[in-house]
């Protein structure tokens, strides 16, 4: 986790974070005594910066990120574009768009300071990751579509057939 940490680093992005399911599953797994990482399809890196939201920026990063550490699988996102793609109001920064991931267990980042200390970003803090409780963020109650969306998500990820203990909380 450390060597994604300090790839993620080096790019040096504005408000950058290493978040979602490369905090969540390495917690969840260590919860389930698991000897070895649970595979996660990618490593998301966000950032925000408005000055620039050309996707096409994302790949370039994406690229350098590649050729630093070609075996993981990396996903960067500028946060400051991912609003129009979502159709929802701006987001301020990047701990602004994780507060607003469909989860509170998933919406968590971590990045290295410059001294090289981790930081964590938990807005609704870790109280669910690690009592293995799936919930959504309170931005998804809000809404019923929403809500549909957390529901579909938890059906397609079906984390329980990896974590056995987990315990999903869905609508009313």
């Amino acid at each position: 986790m450390m060597e994604i940490l300090k790839s993620a680093s080096s790019l040096n992005l504005p408000d950058w974070w290493v978040c979602a399911g490369f905090v969540r599953s390495k917690i969840w797994d260590t919860l389930h005594d698991f000897c070895e990482r649970t595979p996660i399809p990618d490593i998301d890196v966000i950032y925000f910066e408005p000055s620039n939201i050309d996707e096409f920026e994302e790949k370039k990063l994406e690229e350098k990120l590649k050729s630093l550490n070609p075996t993981i699988p990396w996903s960067v996102k500028n946060e400051a574009r991912m609003h129009i793609k979502s159709n929802l109001p701006p987001y301020t920064s990047s701990v602004d768009a994780i507060s607003k991931f469909p989860e509170t267990a998933t919406a968590l980042g971590v990045k290295l300071d410059e001294r090289g200390n981790v930081i964590l970003a938990a807005p609704w803090g870790i109280r669910d990751v690690i009592n293995l409780e799936v919930r959504p963020t309170p931005f998804f109650t809000e809404t019923k579509e929403r809500m549909e969306i957390y529901e579909d998500r938890i059906a397609k990820k079906n984390w329980k057939s990896n974590w056995s203990k987990l315990k999903v909380f869905h609508m009313n």
